[in-house]
């Protein structure tokens, strides 16, 4: 069991690294340039994986079509609103707002999906509001001085409920078609949805030619669009969903971490209370109910 559990919290630490990475792309490049070649390369990855571990198999209309909505808000809308985001916020601060996504998540199955929510998962969304509002006061507090925006931070949500989106439309599929084939097919139709908007800007590829952009381009392809998906994948194996979802948690901590020690933003008392609200969010969000024999 420590080996799942080291996948998923390696996942989701891989995941609050690439904000700080997305915001360093997003200073270099085009967002729907980052987009794009992301999705491009996690397809060269992801297709021959699939044909590999899962035959290549082939989806149903209607599960192509429920693909095909989840790249337009999985992938074009919260990479669209986050990028956008971090040009204008820190990115501790959008770790910390990307930290309420299983409050919004269960906020959605509610709304959408009409499933029941216990008491303790409307408590969950209640403290992920009040994080949300202490980064807030965070920003108002220090006026248009700071690194980040109010407008930063509404944008970064905004992927929240894209991302949020996503999931929703991923549990209609669930079972009926193998993950690495969904990914693929995800990840094709984004980038096809995505070339219009490349085609103008594609004269920014020549700042690939700096290797540190490079880099940064491959690492943030191959890990958040394909190595993050197998280890979350693997560890569920093993891990219960419950337990699995508590180690979300290193989404927002790495993202804190990586801002502060590498991009040197600074961390604000609120922010720390910010923190804690989101943290206490996630794991009454996540936390697996007691069974009783």
């Amino acid at each position: 069991m420590l080996i799942a559990y080291t996948q998923l919290a390696t996942a989701m630490a891989l995941v609050g690294a690439n904000v700080a990475v997305a915001k360093l792309l997003a200073a270099a490049l085009p967002i729907a340039m980052i987009a794009g070649l992301r999705c491009l390369l996690a397809c060269l990855l992801l297709w021959p994986l699939a044909r590999l571990r899962e035959g290549g198999a082939r989806p149903s209309g209607p599960v192509l079509r429920n693909l095909a909505a989840q790249a337009l808000l999985g992938t074009l809308l919260y990479n669209a609103a986050l990028l956008s985001g971090l040009r204008h916020t820190s990115a501790l601060e959008a770790g910390l707002v990307l930290a309420t996504l299983p409050a919004v998540i269960a906020l959605g199955s509610a709304l959408w999906l009409r499933e029941r929510l216990a008491p303790r998962q409307w408590a969950a969304a209640l403290l992920a509001a009040s994080g949300m509002a202490a980064i807030t006061l965070t920003r108002m507090a220090e006026g248009d001085g700071g690194d980040g925006s109010l407008l930063g931070n509404a944008l970064v949500f905004l992927a929240v409920c894209g991302e949020a989106a996503y999931v929703l439309l991923a549990k209609r599929i669930a079972g009926r078609v193998p993950v690495l084939t969904a990914s693929f097919w995800m990840q094709a139709f984004s980038a096809l949805m995505l070339l219009p908007f490349c085609l103008p800007v594609l004269g920014s590829v020549a700042a690939l030619a700096v290797p540190e952009t490079a880099g940064l381009l491959v690492f943030h392809s191959l890990t958040a669009s394909v190595l993050c998906l197998l280890l979350w994948y693997a560890g569920l194996r093993r891990a219960p969903a419950g337990v699995a979802g508590i180690f979300t948690v290193f989404l927002p901590a790495t993202a804190a971490v990586v801002a502060v020690v590498l991009l040197g933003e600074a961390f604000q008392p609120l922010h720390a209370l910010g923190f804690l609200l989101m943290l206490a969010s996630i794991g009454l969000a996540t936390w697996p109910r007691r069974v009783t024999p």
